[in-house]
């Protein structure tokens, strides 16, 4: 079956991605892990330097403003699932309004960023990178924020990496993640309705619910 946007988001509805061995590889596969790794929404660990250096920081934070940029930035090493065929579906379902992304900058350079895909209420993270030390867990930070402001009620990261465990990720079985996605992908929400904050008012109101 050849890979079109559509059949992308079919697969997502039923749970599976698609990954390429490396960027030379024109072969795609489809996976579902028996762990999945989820970030819950009220459960992102903020860590007091984290915290400290989101207040100082001097990053601005966007959102759909460089998706390509973005995704380059994901595949800019060694090793990356990211071959040419993914790159263009996702670029086809960024202008579909069906992947986002939320970008940090420094000045006018791109240091670092996330992007994703929507369906319903379930975000699935695809990849992030980071040019600049903490660039990407500001990024983690300022997305969830704005993923539980729009409604979202699951944030797939598909593996639970340490970096992302530090930050308050965790597995769960396939039946638990398949369960969570049946109700979150027949719920309304919004990657773009949020208004857009600075790290220092998104670590504001981490501080505001804790």
């Amino acid at each position: 079956m050849r890979l079109t946007p559509d059949v992308l988001m079919q697969g997502y509805a039923t749970g599976i991605f698609p990954m390429a061995e490396h960027r030379d590889d024109p072969d795609i596969f489809w996976v579902d892990p028996q762990r999945r790794g989820v970030l819950p929404l009220n459960g992102f660990h903020a860590s007091r330097s984290l915290r400290r250096t989101m207040r100082k920081t001097t990053f601005d934070i966007s959102i759909d403003r460089d998706f390509e940029g973005v995704v380059d930035g994901c595949a800019d090493r060694v090793d990356t699932w990211i071959n040419a065929e993914i790159r263009s579906l996702y670029i086809t379902l960024h202008r579909n309004h069906k992947a986002h992304s939320l970008e940090v900058w420094d000045g006018p350079m791109l240091v670092g960023g996330v992007y994703g895909v929507v369906l319903g209420a379930a975000f699935f993270g695809e990849s992030m990178f980071s040019r600049r030390p903490n660039a990407s867990k500001i990024a983690l930070a300022c997305l969830v924020d704005r993923l539980a402001d729009g409604g979202f009620k699951l944030f797939d990261t598909q593996f639970l990496t340490e970096h992302l465990a530090s930050l308050g990720g965790v597995e769960v079985s396939r039946a638990t993640y398949h369960q969570a996605l049946d109700a979150a992908q027949q719920l309304p929400a919004s990657f773009t309705a949020p208004p857009l904050r600075s790290p220092q008012e998104v670590v504001q109101r981490m501080t505001q619910r804790s």
